[in-house]
């Protein structure tokens, strides 16, 4: 038998507990129904699995579903990675960024089959500067210089209807090389035989020596090095530019002359590295992007040759990590500028693996040199560039380059 008023105790024990777990539930109703309509408006904030399980991505299901109407109901068979392809080319294209590319799953194996230090687009020769164009030293094995019959001791007289007489072994080299897949025409003599050959530029290997140049000249009794730079696109290229400065600088050279024209630029950590075999301390650039933490690369230290009297050869084929080079030097006074203005390029691009294979190439952020300068117009149009302090835009000729000849005779008078 129950003591007096146990049950009645008992029932409002109960219904105390059923109050509160009805409280609670409606609390963390309401606190779901508010973070529901933050999430609502926050899909980005949400942790990956539950954004993917939670959000749809209606864009992307009109998109898919473009693509399956094509292949299914288009007049002849398509492929599925054909369309694929197309797509992301197209997508990439509407930047309306020159600099912007993709590299379908192929083209981006055949990218990294060769080692980053060694890998460009071409077409595969190695070639020193004649009279009247590229005399051919050696064509690499499957290349498709070799594959076009092309051979040792033929001269290269021009590509795509520029003649390359007159004009300096970077122009020649720059117009030859392009992006991987596609076709340029040669102009070759052989002999007494003028013809053309029609190759498709594809990444071959070559020795990063191939890219840069070093010779020593003397002007009224004074050594000056002059080292030629091809590009930046080279992972180590710079330690084959302090090779050949320190070899020049043990045969006596007392200057220097950088010749960076038609150099359309490459790595800006490599461009970092050449502005610190000249300069001991500072900064070099500035990057920023949108979402790219903002970094500002300073001289690594230890200069080969940071006091010899200097100038850096330009011209309006000198871009990119080529302009960071000359800004870091002119800003810093190391050097003198020679030349006429640059390309004007304010922006670093980044390459981003893809998973069905491939890559895209697209602009991540801007770039600025020492003295705060973007050197573009604004987002990915080109600006007006680095000016030279001495103007020089008289032609190379096969027997006189006036850009070069006020160059040494400028720092070879600073020689004390």
């Amino acid at each position: 038998m129950e003591p007096a008023g146990g049950r009645h105790r008992s029932v409002t024990a109960a219904m105390q507990a059923n109050i509160k777990q009805i409280s609670i539930a409606s609390v963390v109703a309401v606190l779901l129904l508010i973070l529901g309509i933050w999430w609502g408006g926050h899909p980005g904030d949400l942790p990956g699995p539950l954004r993917d399980a939670l959000v749809s991505n209606p864009h992307g299901s009109i998109v898919d579903q473009a693509l399956a109407d094509v292949q299914a109901q288009y007049y002849r068979r398509l492929g599925a990675v054909r369309l694929e392809n197309a797509a992301i080319s197209g997508a990439v294209a509407t930047l309306g960024d020159p600099y912007a590319t993709y590299q379908t799953p192929a083209e981006y194996r055949q990218f990294g089959k060769a080692p980053a230090s060694e890998r460009f687009s071409g077409v595969g020769v190695v070639v020193v500067m004649g009279r009247g164009g590229l005399r051919v030293e050696e064509v690499l094995p499957g290349s498709p210089a070799a594959r076009g019959g092309l051979a040792a001791g033929e001269l290269i007289t021009g590509a795509d209807g520029k003649s390359f007489a007159g004009r300096s072994q970077a122009f020649a080299e720059g117009v030859i090389r392009g992006r991987t897949g596609t076709p340029v025409t040669l102009a070759i003599t052989r002999g007494n035989d003028h013809f053309e050959v029609r190759l498709v530029r594809a990444l071959v290997n070559s020795p990063a020596v191939q890219l840069v140049s070093g010779s020593l000249r003397v002007v009224h009794g004074v050594k000056v090095a002059v080292i030629g730079l091809a590009t930046f696109d080279v992972t180590g290229i710079h330690g084959v530019v302090a090779a050949r400065l320190a070899r020049l600088l043990h045969e006596g050279a007392r200057a220097i002359v950088l010749d960076l024209r038609e150099n359309g630029g490459g790595l800006v950590s490599e461009a970092q590295a050449v502005a610190s075999l000249f300069i001991r301390h500072g900064l070099i650039v500035t990057t920023r992007g949108r979402a790219q933490p903002t970094e500002r690369l300073y001289a690594t230290g230890h200069p080969l040759a940071p006091t010899q009297p200097m100038a850096v050869l330009v011209d309006g084929g000198t871009a990119s990590a080529a302009e960071i080079v000359t800004g870091a030097l002119q800003d810093d006074h190391r050097a003198i500028v020679v030349g006429t203005h640059t390309y004007g390029k304010g922006v670093y691009q980044e390459v981003l693996p893809l998973a069905n294979g491939g890559a895209i190439d697209i602009t991540v952020g801007e770039y600025f040199l020492p003295n705060g300068v973007n050197l573009g117009a604004g987002g990915v149009r080109r600006g007006y560039g680095i000016r030279p302090n001495v103007v020089v835009g008289a032609a190379v000729t096969a027997h006189r380059d006036p850009v070069l000849q006020t160059a040494l005779a400028l720092v070879a008078a600073k020689v004390s």
